[in-house]
């Protein structure tokens, strides 16, 4: 039976960055990925709109707030290191209603305390900074930049490679049979050893806790589909900055707003739609299994009785373009629903707890020889080195763990 010091499951950014935080602490250490899929970065982290976001919004003290302002600096830094283009371009958060304004004035505490650089503006400086954007105020983040996080993957997997990771596509955790001294991890390509085992498996997160839970769900991974619309060529550059709304503040997720592409362009979205299976990039795709996960959890229908008019709401944007547009044009006008041509969706991996709450903070629990990084969603990608570093700590201070591999 293959052995190794450290397994982590799952191929996303976040579980390279944890490999990478290991062999960096620990160059002895013997550290293997397992993915599923036939190629890494398959699902959140290749399915995002690749901005490295500043921190503002996150409530000052929780986990995300933290690791998302480190994580901003490290991942500029990590490119520029490595050659990985990158853009600063900057992001205008823009309210249009009293209450936006309101909320735009917690936000801009919020920055303070998470020791984010930005500053309020009036309308006059609004339209003077974007004239096509229209509101009563917006704060300007002058850090937020924009890349290719599969291009970051691909350099964390080339680098991990050289450094002596075994990376296994195509082989899926199976099974988790923790023992005193190791950890048996079953797959479909055979057993392995371990000293450790660190999930990082995303939108399947819960159930690789499952394996070694005896079955206990106290969370659930809900995924949320994010749609994307492509604007077109001739609007492109009718901003030059991100543009996002106000978010509000009962929900983890940002808004429609528009991204800038790294590689030119600029794309609309996304909303955020319960997804019919864990991998529901579109409408069509459909799992049984991922639906019972969900409809069989008691905190789906709290979370639907509570707020049902909101998904409603993002149900009728999601299957009428009008809709989408006209969340759009409440910041820039000037995007016409013929201006919008689908993209390819994301699916968010968000955890929800048994009362309903979807969870807000990112979730690391160690128990036995595992280690569960169970709700990981935006900003993972921006802060994934940080959280690697804090999964890596928690590995390397674990007892006798280098050496099972020997």
């Amino acid at each position: 039976m293959t052995r190794h010091d450290v397994v982590i499951v799952g191929g996303g950014i976040v579980g390279l960055a944890t490999a990478r935080a290991l062999v960096r602490r620990d160059p002895r250490l013997a550290v293997m990925i397992l993915e599923k899929e036939p190629a890494l970065a398959s699902h959140q982290s290749g399915h995002n709109s690749g901005v490295i976001h500043s921190g503002i919004y996150y409530r000052p003290g929780s986990a995300k707030a933290e690791l998302a302002v480190k994580g901003h600096a490290g991942m500029i830094r990590f490119c520029a290191e490595h050659g990985i283009r990158y853009e600063q371009c900057g992001k205008l958060i823009v309210a249009v209603t009293p209450v936006e304004e309101e909320r735009l004035a917690i936000l801009a505490e919020r920055a303070v305390a998470n020791g984010v650089a930005c500053r309020r503006v009036g309308p006059g400086e609004l339209a003077e900074l974007e004239p096509n954007v229209t509101g009563r105020a917006a704060l300007e983040v002058p850090g937020t930049a924009i890349v290719d996080y599969l291009e970051v993957c691909d350099r964390l997997a080339e680098l991990l490679r050289g450094q002596g990771v075994v990376i296994e596509l195509e082989r899926e955790c199976t099974g988790v049979v923790e023992r005193s001294d190791r950890v048996v991890v079953e797959t479909d390509g055979g057993d392995l050893e371990a000293g450790l085992l660190v999930n990082c498996a995303g939108l399947w997160s819960d159930r690789v806790a499952r394996l070694h839970r005896r079955g206990r769900r106290d969370v659930v991974i809900a995924p949320f589909r994010g749609e994307y619309y492509d604007v077109v060529a001739q609007k492109s550059a009718v901003v030059s900055r991100l543009v996002y709304p106000v978010p509000d503040p009962v929900y983890p997720f940002l808004g429609v707003h528009l991204t800038r592409s790294i590689h030119g362009g600029l794309h609309a979205g996304p909303n955020a739609i319960l997804a019919l299976a864990r991998a529901g990039y579109s409408w069509r795709r459909v799992n049984a299994r991922d639906l019972a996960d969900v409809l069989s959890f008691p905190g789906t229908w709290r979370l639907a009785a509570e707020h049902w008019r909101e998904g409603a709401r993002e149900v009728h944007r999601s299957l009428r373009r009008h809709a989408f547009g006209e969340a759009l044009r409440r910041m820039v006008p000037a995007i016409g629903d013929d201006d919008l041509g689908r993209a390819p969706a994301g699916v968010r991996a968000q955890a929800l707890g048994r009362d309903g709450r979807l969870l807000d903070d990112f979730v690391i629990e160690a128990g036995g020889r595992v280690i569960d990084v169970i709700n990981a969603p935006s900003p993972a990608a921006t802060a994934s080195l940080e959280i690697g570093g804090v999964v890596a700590a928690r590995v390397t201070a674990w007892p006798a763990t280098v050496g099972c591999s020997n």
